[in-house]
């Protein structure tokens, strides 16, 4: 018994494979990458957040837990 097989309903590009991106997929990336750039060129403009003493605690325990 021969197994069916699917026909494309539509032909394949000639060029290869069509695959179209969203906005998003090239945007998003590139901003990451100028933020970071930005950040290495000028790293005094570079703050680190001001944590709470309660969430450095929490964080040291969870380390120290994860290090047992």
């Amino acid at each position: 018994m021969s197994a069916r097989t699917r026909t494309r309903p539509h032909p394949a590009p000639r060029g290869g494979i069509d695959i179209r991106l969203p906005w998003w997929a090239l945007t998003l990336p590139a901003l990451a990458f100028v933020a970071l750039l930005t950040l290495v060129l000028n790293p005094a403009d570079a703050h680190a957040a001001a944590a709470e003493p309660g969430i450095t605690h929490l964080i040291e325990r969870a380390q120290q837990l994860i290090a047992r």
